[in-house]
């Protein structure tokens, strides 16, 4: 990654204020002071440095109030108290958020579990079985007449029992249903 000139010399100045001020490692600043003995712009730029430095120690220093330390402190205990407000204040509106989005999401749920039923189940007529069994129950007075199964297996063989009659009663029963739906 390559520097731009202007991060390096910024880099170099904060070398050589670090080195003015003594923070660096003895080879460090036997690197700088090789670097300062080769060139004569860096050794200009750290004369600046250090006058800049003599001027900052000859102003005034302000005298800080007896109770600085106190209000700073109390400054930021009011705004401590003020976040644990704003957060107890919050508190209430993130819980109905959270309990709206659980209620959301269940009802989603709820939703999408029903329109599974509806449409992926088969639609079945409840009624449909007692459709398809009309033609016995119509005529199940006679064939409790009857003590043998097996002679209703053979009348059932020689096609006594007609399919078109099953289709008809569906037919009835659909139109019955209709009728009563629609009033």
């Amino acid at each position: 990654m390559s520097q731009t000139p202007d991060n390096a010399d910024l880099s170099m100045e904060e070398q050589l204020v670090a080195y003015l001020d003594g923070e660096l490692e003895a080879e460090e600043a036997r690197r700088i002071e090789e670097l300062l003995s080769n060139n004569p712009q860096l050794r200009q730029t750290l004369q600046q440095l250090d006058h800049t430095w003599e001027l900052l120690d000859e102003l005034d220093t302000q005298e800080v109030a007896e109770n600085f330390t106190q209000t700073t402190l109390e400054m930021v205990a009011v705004a401590a108290a003020d976040d644990v407000r704003q957060s107890l204040a919050e508190a209430p509106r993130r819980r109905r958020r959270r309990w709206a989005l659980v209620g959301g999401s269940l009802l989603a749920a709820g939703l999408v579990g029903f329109l599974a039923v509806i449409f992926l189940l088969p639609n079945r007529n409840p009624n449909r079985q007692l459709v398809e069994d009309l033609p016995l129950l119509l005529e199940v007075e006679q064939y409790r007449q009857i003590d043998d199964f097996h002679l209703l297996q053979m009348l059932r063989e020689e096609g006594l029992f007609v399919e078109e009659d099953v289709d008809q009663a569906e037919q009835e029963v659909d139109a019955a249903q209709e009728d009563g739906s629609g009033r």
